[in-house]
């Protein structure tokens, strides 16, 4: 094989509770790549369609969680090209950078014959977050690549645990038109937290977890609330409170900020409502007249995937 085509997903990071720990693979939100092998040696990004980002591998998302792998391996004789087709906007908060991280060390994997698994990928695809961000955390790339709702336990050592998603939980998400930096989002933040607050994110966290598992969709909702960061950022974002309580009263079973933002999630228990949900939020971005996008879709089990 020399050349492969893949779907790479967007991500909602966080869910609430779980800064930097949490997050869910979206279905049908995503980029595309193409990933070849070819005779020069070394990663170079030859396309990128769809967004205005930097071509130089050092300088690209893809190209440096591709390098941070390939330091990891025996001289290659060979090298690779990658094909970026972004649809999922920067400083959106469902994971852009992500799925290009994610999505070019799926590709190399899988080009080498599978020399690691997806979790051991997640290592790798966390240093184009770093590149990204400042910070390189999981909450994205590990839901990127392993699909589900995933909870990083750990950071060091890296320890990830995958959760199956109930098979009635859907995500509606809404992106306001105006793009909010995950290093800009993360400035507003504090460093020291109360224990009070602590120990009720702790619970929400906790909650969350053992919600998904045991498919209790009103614990799940329970859960969904966020004590520490999103009362910081959720001023960064138009209507943010209204998108919120929007989402509630047509029945979502918890909302919050998705990622660093902009983007809004709801999570409800049906496609019917997801969709009610989705004419409700949209509703509110019409009437302040502020350009959106807006996705309903299901929790994707499958992470980045071969076209």
């Amino acid at each position: 094989m020399k050349e492969i085509k893949l779907f790479c997903p967007a991500t909602i990071a966080n869910l609430s509770c779980g800064f930097d720990v949490l997050g869910l693979c979206l279905d049908n939100a995503g980029d595309e790549m193409i990933v070849r092998k070819v005779d020069q040696k070394g990663v170079r990004i030859t396309k990128i369609v769809g967004a205005d980002l930097p071509l130089e591998t050092e300088k690209n998302v893809s190209g440096v969680a591709a390098l941070a792998m390939l330091e990891t391996l025996d001289e290659l004789d060979f090298g690779f090209e990658i094909e970026i087709y972004k649809h999922i906007k920067a400083g959106s908060g469902i994971g852009s950078s992500a799925a290009s991280s994610a999505g070019a060390v799926f590709g190399i994997n899988e080009l080498l014959g599978r020399p690691y698994s997806r979790k051991d990928l997640v290592q790798f695809a966390m240093q184009g977050e770093k590149l990204a961000s400042g910070n390189a955390h999981a909450d994205n790339v590990a839901p990127a690549l392993l699909g589900g709702f995933t909870l990083v336990r750990s950071y060091v050592p890296l320890d990830i645990i995958r959760i199956d998603s109930p098979e009635e939980l859907y995500a509606t998400v809404v992106h306001p038109q105006i793009e909010l930096k995950t290093s800009d989002a993360r400035s507003v933040l504090k460093q020291n937290v109360s224990l009070k607050s602590a120990i009720m994110q702790w619970g929400n966290v906790g909650g969350l977890v053992a919600g998904l598992y045991t498919k209790d969709y009103e614990l799940i909702g329970r859960s969904l609330h966020d004590e520490i960061v999103e009362p910081l950022r959720s001023v960064l974002i138009p209507g943010f409170d209204q998108i919120k309580q929007t989402a509630y009263e047509n029945g979502a079973l918890g909302s919050g900020i998705s990622g660093s933002g902009p983007s809004i999630f709801a999570l409800s228990r049906g496609k019917e409502t997801a969709e009610k949900i989705a004419k409700a939020m949209s509703d509110v971005y019409e009437k302040m007249n502020l350009p959106y996008e807006i996705h309903v879709s299901k929790i994707n089990p499958d992470g980045v995937r071969i076209l």
